[in-house]
């Protein structure tokens, strides 16, 4: 009877451990998606799209779409909470793209159309591919694949900015929230996919926390060595 207590309360212990790390993945994905509304606030003011691309948006617009298709039930059990943030991240993406086609020169927003259009198609391939040509067991694993290219291709942004970084000697380019937040949504995600024992969850957020523990290690390097620059006198005599 004991034992049977034991076992029942080391189940809802892990269960609430999942459901912890899950929510603060989601809380901390959320503070990502919405970090480009400056940028689309002075968009909206302008008039203009000015020099900015809308590439990152489209995809992360894909990315956020193969993995709310991977978080569903018809695809994988048990992971719902990486459906959810990805329908919130979807709907983000949807808008700015949205913003930016409203404002593009005519020539932006004829390839940002076209280039959305394929963004839907190649998710709607997916789809159907996933739906007729797989059971649930070989679903997951199709799906699953897909979504771990996906998020390892996401990784060329965060390592441009290392390399930046590493280049310029200035962390002007990287945020300290923006680092701490993917670090943060990385190592909730890994943990979640650990606890579920999904192998296409924690191998990318694994990736991705290695990945943000550089950045923030960058951050503290090269602002110090900046701190240090503006304590420097003005005059020397």
């Amino acid at each position: 009877m004991a034992s049977l207590a034991s076992l029942s309360l080391g189940s809802y212990f892990y269960d609430i451990c999942t459901l912890a790390a899950g929510l603060a993945g989601n809380l901390f994905a959320i503070v990502l998606f919405v970090s480009p509304i400056p940028t689309f606030r002075r968009i909206v003011r302008n008039q203009s799209t000015e020099q900015f691309s809308g590439l990152p948006y489209l995809y992360s617009l894909l990315n956020c779409l193969i993995c709310f298709w991977y978080g569903l039930p018809i695809v994988s059990y048990g992971v719902i909470l990486v459906a959810t943030v990805n329908s919130i991240g979807a709907i983000f993406q949807l808008v700015y793209v949205s913003l930016f086609i409203t404002f593009a020169d005519n020539a932006k927003k004829l390839k940002m159309c076209g280039m959305l259009i394929g963004v839907f198609a190649i998710f709607g391939l997916i789809t159907f591919l996933s739906l007729q040509m797989f059971d649930h067991q070989s679903r997951q694993i199709f799906v699953g694949y897909i979504n771990v290219a996906s998020l390892i291709s996401m990784f060329a942004s965060p390592l441009f900015i290392i390399n930046l970084v590493i280049k310029t000697k200035s962390v002007e380019f990287m945020p300290f929230h923006l680092s701490l937040a993917t670090f943060l949504m990385s190592i909730s995600f890994f943990a979640y996919g650990m606890l579920l024992r999904d192998f296409f969850i924690y191998i990318p957020n694994g990736i991705g926390s290695v990945l943000g523990v550089i950045q923030l290690l960058l951050y503290g390097h090269y602002r110090e060595k900046s701190t240090e620059e503006y304590t420097l006198p003005l005059f020397v005599s």
